[in-house]
């Protein structure tokens, strides 16, 4: 869901993305479309996923700031006035950092913190660690951010890579307001693989170093087994080489899978297949 506020408190809409829904969440968008002529509701054709779903809200949000704001209110939505007192002060972006976490166990916690320190390291540039997608964004840095035109998004990166001035802003990130979560492992690792993949090379260059390193290996291996021969000695024993071909296969395994992320997502972006489709509107934009 999306807030965009323009200058003043009376002149705002409310934009709200239907990702595919399979509940009454559309005929609920429509009766409060309805009601208030400032709320719209955007219904996507299918689910097309989270980046996508605000990648649609974003691109027709029409006001001078615009906040990202999910629809489970884990972000308070009462603390709009304090981001824009925020943003009067020069700021462009202005994203939360949370500063406190509830209704999250300390292994999701522990792995999201674990997540933002190795995007950082292979990042090459800086992602503000232990924050989402709420924050608020000026004319300016949106119409940057909607230049962006690839198919593997990580929206809180891409804010980040645009540059602009950007203020964090902490709050104590509440448990969901109803409802259970469909953001399940799958897809976060598919998020934090886009993320990795989307913002760095450095994982190809791992890889190299990965196999000058085994080539090390293998170069003196092969001396040993030289030098025994020469010397009419035996190699004992079948574990050390079972070892040595299991470590070897398994780190050329990592450096096709981490060949093939990249690969898949070049497939991805060659095909230039829309983000979403959207099957239906409250109220067009006019």
């Amino acid at each position: 869901m999306h807030a965009a506020a323009r200058d003043a408190a009376l002149d705002y809409e409310i934009v709200v993305v239907d990702d595919g829904s399979s509940d009454s969440t559309w005929q609920v968008l429509e009766k409060a479309a309805s009601a208030d002529h400032n709320v719209r509701g955007i219904r996507l054709s299918r689910n097309f996923g989270h980046q996508a779903a605000l990648t649609a809200g974003l691109e027709r949000a029409r006001g001078s700031q615009v906040l990202i704001l999910d629809a489970d209110l884990q972000d308070p939505p009462e603390l709009i006035s304090a981001m824009r007192a925020k943003m009067e002060e020069g700021y462009d972006v202005v994203y939360g950092k949370r500063r406190f976490r509830d209704g999250e166990s300390w292994v999701k916690r522990a792995s999201a913190a674990c997540f933002y320190r190795l995007l950082n390291f292979f990042a090459e540039i800086e992602i503000p660690s232990d924050s989402g997608d709420f924050r608020l964004m000026n004319r300016r840095a949106l119409d940057a951010f909607l230049k962006l035109p690839e198919a593997s998004r990580y929206i809180r990166g891409m804010v980040a890579w645009i540059g602009f001035r950007q203020v964090a802003f902490e709050y104590h990130r509440h448990r969901r307001a109803a409802g259970k979560t469909k953001y399940g492992f799958g897809r976060m690792v598919r998020l934090s693989m886009d993320a990795l993949t989307g913002f760095s090379i450095r994982p190809l260059r791992v890889a190299s170093i990965a196999s000058v390193i085994l080539i090390g290996i293998s170069a003196m291996l092969m001396i040993r087994v030289l030098l025994s021969w020469a010397t009419g000695g035996t190699v004992r024993g079948w574990t050390s080489l079972i070892v040595t071909v299991l470590f070897i296969g398994g780190v050329q395994t990592f450096i096709l899978g981490i060949l093939g992320e990249y690969i898949g997502r070049l497939f991805v972006e060659a095909k230039r297949r829309p983000l979403y489709l959207v099957s239906d509107e409250t109220r067009p934009a006019g």
